[in-house]
């Protein structure tokens, strides 16, 4: 046993962190003491008084002021007929509404539908028809979008944030949160559902993970313990002294992102401070760092690469952080050993693994380890359960690659109103999470490819069925087929290949088949190389596009 696993083995023995046996149907271990709802969690946060808690901008929102707003905002939902178990669509940037819009939703025991706030109408149309959300809370980009679809949504409340030119409607934010007081009494238990958070699948059609509140907080608390595991083996006491400087960390996830949101709710439970911002931007990031005195901050791989590339080259220390993190693509090993020499080691790498369907990180990798081990996803929480599982369901053997399946209380129980894709993925009590993998006789595991027909592009992804059926609906393609392209910067790029006529050879232009989908896809879903070519696309036998021999030969 290492030492950190001797650490994690006391710390949940007893205490805030004792873990205890749930023998529900799967059985599975969870928090003894950790709070029932994302509604406790939100009940506790005025105790951090004056604190500041959110920081955008020349804003600040201290925790009691963050409390009333949301407070008051859950009392004007209720009003407008908003109640236990409805859905209320939020979809802004990261902006400080977002977080009170969600707090406020959690009070009342209301399910967060998060909006991807790069959709389109027709993809926010979508979510919002498939969810069956009563109420939307927006900002003035998101309500401009909307707008074409109001009537059809007839929703019973519109709350809008940050309208700027983007015209009349709903109740403006400011109104809806004054007031301050207490939220409306609700009673909420773990199974109650929290969020839903739409994820694509290979068949192209967006699946909402629902997740509960057992779901959230079991993350949390995850993320409580390893940071605790960290300060033990820092040589630190569990928890911060009175006197000790609050710690503050630059959000870069967009909150409508299981990664964002998580970042949300822990740095909310723990008390820190948030820098927001209203988009990327590493010149920015540094001031804002430097500004707050922040500590930590988390990002997909190219958000931390570019950060530390600025700072390098502007002679920006950026002295007062003590971690790094980074996930929600793979991450270059390169990229781990550049933070522990940038840094001389002072600010702790880490990464997890995790997706939607598992509420965040399932498996993490930190501080020392990940430094002597940067290839590696790193060991399993402690309530979670994981297989490498053979093409005949099999346990693969130590080294043997297979694909990882979950369980546990962070595993999500489905998708909204989709049985069939529930059974697929989750049926016999284990998520499949399409990933292949292996475990190495230490116990470390690392991901080696993925069996999802999906590409990562700097965290977000894509989903090749999706832009496929839209290729194939241009008059001028014949077969089409999406691919990941490596990308210096984001991982990976879309590519795509579309077969057209040998009449029309020549005469299609890459322009005309890109337009169209302009105005049905997110900006990043776009292919930036599209080859054309008069020759059939390489399939099996059984008429699956090889997509390795198509990426050799026209990416290559």
């Amino acid at each position: 046993m290492t030492q950190r696993e001797e650490v994690v083995a006391a710390l949940t023995a007893e205490g805030p962190f004792e873990i205890a046996h749930d023998d529900s149907a799967p059985p599975m271990r969870i928090y003894a003491h950790a709070p029932a709802s994302l509604r406790e969690v939100f009940l506790q946060t005025p105790a951090y008084g004056e604190r500041p808690f959110l920081l955008y901008e020349g804003e600040t929102l201290t925790y009691i002021e963050h409390y009333a707003r949301a407070a008051a905002l859950a009392r004007t939902l209720n009003a407008q007929g908003v109640l236990k178990g409805d859905r209320v669509a939020i979809g802004m940037r990261n902006y400080p509404d977002w977080s009170v819009a969600f707090w406020a939703c959690q009070s009342i025991g209301a399910i967060t539908v998060s909006l991807n706030a790069w959709w389109t109408t027709q993809e926010l149309a979508y979510a919002l028809k498939d969810s069956g959300a009563c109420a939307l809370i927006v900002d003035g980009e998101r309500l401009a979008r909307v707008r074409p679809i109001l009537d059809a949504i007839n929703p019973r409340a519109l709350i809008v944030a940050r309208r700027g030119e983007h015209g009349a409607g709903g109740i403006a934010i400011e109104d809806a949160c004054a007031g301050g007081g207490e939220p409306p009494d609700c009673a909420i238990s773990p199974l109650d559902l929290a969020t839903i958070l739409y994820t694509s699948g290979t068949t192209g059609a967006p699946k909402g993970a629902m997740a509960t509140h057992r779901n959230h907080v079991t993350n949390l608390f995850n993320s409580l313990l390893n940071a605790t595991v960290g300060r033990v083996m820092a040589g630190l006491p569990t928890q911060a002294a009175p006197d000790e400087p609050q710690a503050g960390m630059l959000a870069t996830f967009p909150f409508f992102h299981i990664g964002g949101l998580s970042g949300l709710l822990i740095g909310m439970a723990a008390g820190m401070r948030l820098g927001l911002m209203y988009k990327w931007s590493p010149p920015e990031a540094i001031a804002i760092i430097e500004r707050h005195q922040l500590s930590s901050v988390a990002g997909v791989p190219i958000v931390v690469r570019q950060l530390l590339e600025t700072a390098s080259a502007t002679g920006h220390s950026l002295d007062t952080l003590l971690g790094v993190t980074s996930g929600g693509a793979p991450v270059p090993p390169d990229l781990i050993r550049r933070i522990g020499e940038q840094f001389n080691a002072r600010a702790a790498p880490g990464n997890g693994y995790g997706l939607t369907e598992t509420t965040s990180a399932v498996i993490v990798n930190s501080g020392a380890d990940y430094l002597a081990h940067p290839d590696s996803i790193g060991r399993p929480v402690p309530t979670a359960d994981i297989r490498i599982v053979d093409d005949q369901g099999h346990d693969c053997a130590s080294a043997d690659i297979g694909e990882l399946w979950v369980r546990g209380p962070n595993v999500v129980p489905g998708y909204w109103g989709n049985p069939d894709a529930t059974e697929k993925a989750f049926g016999g009590g284990w998520f499949r999470t399409g990933d292949l993998g292996y475990r190495s006789s230490d116990g470390l595991y690392y991901v080696v490819d993925r069996l999802k027909d999906v590409i990562i592009r700097g965290g977000e992804n894509v989903y090749c069925a999706e832009v496929e059926a839209l290729l194939l609906e241009h008059p001028d393609v014949l077969d089409a087929a999406v691919v990941g392209v490596p990308h210096a910067a984001y991982g990976e790029e879309v590519g795509a290949v579309v077969q057209v006529s040998a009449v029309r050879a020549g005469q299609v232009r890459e322009a005309d088949i890109i337009a169209p989908l302009l105005e049905r896809l997110a900006r990043f879903k776009i292919p930036t190389q599209l080859k054309i070519t008069t020759q059939d696309l390489p399939r099996t036998a059984t008429g699956k596009v090889l997509k390795r021999d198509l990426r050799q030969s026209y990416f290559l």
